[in-house]
């Protein structure tokens, strides 16, 4: 914290000399631990744990930010709180990493071996794994760090091979051969949802294979992967496709191996797809597979574990899948049997960690039959147990479930979980325990192997909400923090992990996981774009930090948060956010420093009966903003709720209530607007802790140590109240008469501003006030002071004034005029306003012209449409302003 003495405070904000101070504080304090109490319900966020080798980017900071706006307003409104962080071993991603640190020693994990190789990885994690943490810190977020998981810790690692086990015994875990994804960098089978599709332009190969019933006629075949012909086990075509309907049930020849396979017909054929018929390759293509499986085709393999041609065939064996293509094309050409080749999009899938595309092979892994657990988890979502936010998801999620596949969950990696299975060598049976088998159970033979592959990740991740709580053990916490309240996190992940926790979760504990999943969208570049560093667009979160201050960095990201919704971050947020923050911070110390002056501070925290018109204004939208930012907390709308404080502080607070109160002050008015200035901003920064935790913290702290010490007092803001709306304060009369006032000084600011005339200028005025003859004559000093007039002379009818020096405005029923003689020259003024109009229209004509042509409006991004709209808008408002003034200056 900063050294100045109490109701002191420094002329200009540094974050970075008190936010350090600020979270040592509350990590001194215990304020984050959470203290079980059975009278109340408690608010729970089981953390999402990023990767133990990951470090902080934005897609971490918004959901840390939203997640920490949730945790901090409960707490503040007393709720039990428990925010357990945690961290995940990141199975593939750490031995990657890992593996990619020996490579540079010259050293691998074969040579390594198993046990010495795991030594390694946990070196290297107990070295960089806990950086992220640091990271989250340095944004200020208040979990509970005491009870920090990690998903290889003993608790965690018993609830996986606890659920395996279980889930073994009820016929829904099972060992199969079926096609899986291969990443032939990784060595390991990956999940669909490890796979990223990516569009790209391959070629699309037409080759007649020979019919073996009429060695002079062929089929022709289209295929985007000729290298997997020599694996081909049929020929299929749609059985309604009547250009092949005579071949069904004949035999075509593969090239090359001159294999004879049979024509056969399956509804999954896309007949408008190349020339209509398929080469099916059981072992190397998903659908091809499944088509294999309902015709009993054999299964050929060519392509092994590192991506090369495993057949004898002296061509190609042991090349490269990608160069065995190319060899297979001329090969195909010098025969005479490839008709041609064209360009064709491609969806390619790709490793979600190291990028290589993927291959579809055939192997025998362990897998997951998931639909028993899918139709629970669709129930819990319809039956309202689980509310999906926003609802537009629940769609999605329920189209997903619908379909879903048997998950492949054992990967080849020594990093992770290792599955409890052992194999006998003497009889091969097989046993699946939770505890490690000392003999077979059939033969009772001691020669036993564990099963060398560890379990996806997101198995163990999936049992994150309990696993974390002590289950299978019953505990105490498990007893009380589960289900917990929200599960907030991306959309991106709704499958990868929110899905899989609901199965799991209703699959161990009987009741869903979660009462809420709150979907946060993706953080884009100021165009919209996706940031990744191909494009050079990534942001660090904590370089922006370290430049605008964590409380400016969380407001940016979270004030145009909807649920659900893209998001973009530029410059211009970031700078506006920091500007926000400077001005709580001198609206603060303009207030401290009427505190040191003032002798009227007793009952500052409730205020006796309010006298003045702007106090009860003030006070009465205070609580109106209350009561909205209550509402969309309620709704998740983060977003909305900083947007009611942001425009309360900044407009009303500080631009005019603050402004109201000096013109009282130097005329020595009594009460003075301290009490009310200082009633009105602390219980704001009560309001916007959860938002600006540092900024806050920092002022809040040194406001109630300047003012009179209530009954109710603590020592931090993050444990005072949250504050509650108070109806009884609520003055619609109040806040319609200074709408008025507020109206008619903002229409006096513009046409100064839009005249030039300078601010220091104090222009001659008269006002026709019509029914608000006494607000007018109460409000007086006001209108003058701030609206920069010299004198305001009521008169009963300003039409009936003539003057070609006089200007008038209309504001509701309100007429005002101001005299610019002397002030303005006439005739310069009216030259710069025509050619300001001749501007301003030519721009409009060229707009309306844009948004006239059916090209733009059919091909041009909607929000660029929606831009040039707004544009014309604002440019008939000016026209229209500036005509009027115009008129009125022509006499």
């Amino acid at each position: 914290m900063t050294s100045t003495p109490p109701g002191d405070i420094p002329r200009a904000y540094q974050p970075k000399e008190v936010e350090r101070a600020i979270y040592e504080k509350w990590l001194d304090k215990g304020y984050f631990t959470s203290v079980p109490n059975p009278s109340k319900k408690p608010f729970v966020i089981i953390m999402p744990p990023p990767n133990v080798t990951g470090g902080l980017h934005l897609g971490h900071a918004l959901e840390k930010a939203i997640q920490d706006i949730l945790v901090r307003w409960h707490r503040m409104l007393g709720d039990p709180v428990l925010w357990l962080p945690g961290k995940d071993h990141a199975g593939i991603a750490t031995q990657v990493e890992v593996e990619r640190h020996l490579a540079k020693q010259g050293l691998d994990r074969e040579q390594l071996g198993r046990e010495t190789f795991l030594q390694h990885v946990w070196d290297w994690v107990n070295l960089y794994g806990n950086t992220i943490d640091k990271q989250h810190q340095r944004l200020g977020i208040s979990c509970d760090w005491s009870r920090m998981q990690f998903t290889l810790d003993p608790g965690p690692s018993k609830a996986v091979i606890t659920t395996f086990v279980n889930l073994f015994n009820k016929g829904l875990i099972y060992r199969g051969e079926r096609i899986i994804n291969w990443c032939i960098r990784c060595s390991t089978a990956l999940s669909d949802l490890e796979v990223i599709h990516k569009d790209t332009t391959g070629q699309l190969y037409y080759i007649n294979y020979g019919l073996v019933n009429d060695p002079n006629s062929n089929i022709t075949i289209a295929t985007t992967r000729i290298e997997t012909i020599l694996a081909d086990t049929a020929i299929a075509v749609h059985p309604d496709d009547k250009r092949y309907s005579s071949l069904i049930g004949q035999e075509a020849i593969v090239p090359i191996v001159n294999r004879k396979v049979p024509i056969i017909s399956d509804e999954s054929i896309n007949p408008s797809f190349g020339t209509g018929v398929l080469k099916v390759t059981p072992g190397h293509d998903a659908t091809d597979f499944d088509i294999g499986q309902r015709h009993n085709l054999p299964t050929i393999t060519i392509i092994d574990d590192e991506g090369r041609i495993s057949t004898d065939i002296p061509l190609i064996k042991g090349k490269d899948r990608f160069d065995a293509r190319e060899t297979i094309k001329d090969k195909l050409d010098q025969m005479g049997i490839l008709v041609k080749v064209e360009p064709h999009p491609i969806s390619l899938g790709h490793c979600q960690r190291c990028h290589t595309i993927v291959e579809p092979l055939v192997s025998n892994q362990w897998w997951l039959n998931v639909k028993p657990l899918a139709k629970k988890a669709i129930e819990a979502v319809d039956s309202g147990q689980i509310t999906i936010v926003p609802k537009r998801f629940v769609k999605v999620y329920t189209n997903w479930m619908e379909n879903i596949r048997d998950w492949c969950i054992s990967r080849q990696l020594w990093w992770g979980h290792r599955i409890p299975v052992w194999y006998c060598q003497e009889c091969n049976q097989i046993i699946v325990s939770d505890k490690e088998p000392s003999t077979c159970t059939s033969c009772s033979s001691k020669n036993l192997n564990q099963d060398p592959d560890v379990l996806d990740t997101w198995f163990s991740s999936g049992l994150w909400t309990h696993s974390t709580l002590g289950w299978p053990e019953n505990t105490e916490d498990l007893n009380y923090y589960y289900p917990s309240a929200v599960m907030e996190t991306g959309y991106d992940i709704l499958f990868f992990w929110v899905a899989r926790m609901i199965m799991m979760g209703i699959e161990n504990m009987g009741t869903p996981p979660f009462e809420t999943v709150f979907l946060h969208g993706m953080v884009r570049d100021a165009d919209g774009l996706k940031m990744s560093k191909t494009r050079g667009n990534v942001l660090d979160p904590l370089q922006l930090m370290d430049i605008y201050g964590t409380d400016a960095l969380r407001f940016a990201l979270t004030i145009g948060c909807t649920p659900g919704n893209d998001q973009r971050l530029n410059e211009t947020k970031l700078e506006s956010s920091r500007n926000f923050a400077n001005k709580i911070w001198n609206a603060s110390r303009f207030v401290l420093n009427s505190i040191s002056k003032s002798n009227e501070l007793d009952d500052w925290h409730n205020l006796p009966k309010l006298i003045h018109r702007e106090d009860k204004w003030i006070v009465s939208r205070l609580n109106r903003v209350v009561e909205e930012v209550d509402a969309h907390l309620s709704r998740f709308e983060i977003g909305e709720a900083q947007s009611s404080i942001y425009d309360f502080l900044w407009n009303e607070f500080c631009d005019w209530y603050i402004e109201l109160a000096k013109i009282r002050m130097n005329d020595n008015s009594h009460p003075s607007p301290t009490r009310v200035l200082s009633h009105v901003l602390e219980k704001t920064l009560r309001l916007l802790h959860p938002f600006m935790p540092f900024i806050t913290e920092e002022i809040w702290t040194k406001l109630t140590n300047a003012l009179p010490k209530e009954n109710s007092y603590v020592d931090s803001i993050m444990i005072s109240p949250y504050p509650l709306s108070n109806q009884t304060l609520f003055n619609l009369e109040s806040e319609k008469e200074m709408q008025q006032i507020i109206s008619l000084i903002r229409s006096i600011r513009n046409i100064r501003a839009q005249l030039r005339i300078e601010p220091s200028l104090h222009i001659k005025a008269i006002i026709d006030p019509k029914n608000s003859q006494q607000l007018i004559t109460q409000e007086e000093n006001a209108i003058k002071s701030l609206g920069k007039l010299s004198s305001l002379v009521k008169v009963d009818n300003i039409g009936k004034q003539s003057s070609s020096n006089l200007v008038t405005i209309v504001s509701g029923q309100i007429v005002v005029g101001l005299y610019l003689e002397g002030i303005l020259d006439v005739p310069s003024e009216l030259a710069r306003l025509n050619n300001e109009i001749a501007e301003a229209t030519s721009n409009l004509e060229r707009i309306q012209a844009l948004l006239s042509k059916d090209t733009f409006l059919s091909n041009a991004p909607a929000e660029v449409i929606e831009k040039e709209k707004q544009r014309g808008s604002s440019l008939e408002a000016k026209l229209s302003s500036l005509r009027e003034v115009t008129q009125q200056l022509n006499g």
